[in-house]
């Protein structure tokens, strides 16, 4: 099997992007959306964030196999240079080294924008994407307890950090 391409979305991509998105928003605590949003706002999403961030998916022979992305970590002026960042991969192609490869890409094409910190604010538990963080240099730096609630029960939210640029 070949590797993916990774390559920049574009809105014909929110259909995939969309369909991969729901079932996490639907079904589990990994989202604290508590509605999946539409295809048509995930276009406009995509569009948003491409004004300044990079917005990537993973494609095989035409199928959407994950998405990844960055944003404003913070408003104030001085965060300018740090970025959150977060993937998601479909369900089957989890455990395939996708995250990986569009986690890769994606600090590769921070690092070239001048980003020097990158962030991962991940809802716990979530050992994959924990295991997903860490495998590409992120570390743990704190939690907050209790901070999200979703399905009837506080979730705990973990932030891991990775320096982009080391100067």
């Amino acid at each position: 099997m070949s590797d993916p391409t990774i390559r920049p979305a574009t809105t014909a991509d929110a259909p995939a992007i969309q369909a991969i998105y729901a079932p996490i928003v639907e079904q589990t605590p990994i989202s604290f959306e508590e509605a999946p949003p539409s295809v048509d706002e995930m276009a406009a999403r995509i569009t948003d964030i491409q004004t300044r961030y990079p917005y990537l998916v993973a494609e095989r022979a035409g199928e959407i196999l994950g998405y990844a992305y960055a944003g404003r970590y913070k408003e104030r002026h001085a965060y300018r240079w740090s970025t959150e960042v977060t993937a998601y991969v479909a369900e089957q192609a989890r455990g395939s080294g996708i995250g990986r490869l569009l986690y890769r890409n994606l600090l590769d094409r921070l690092d070239a924008a001048g980003f020097h910190t990158a962030i991962a604010i991940i809802a716990l538990p979530n050992p994959a994407s924990v295991a997903l963080h860490e495998s590409v240099g992120f570390t743990h730096v704190g939690t907050f307890r209790e901070v999200g609630h979703k399905f009837g029960r506080w979730h705990d939210v973990g932030h891991w950090q990775r320096l982009i640029r080391k100067t």
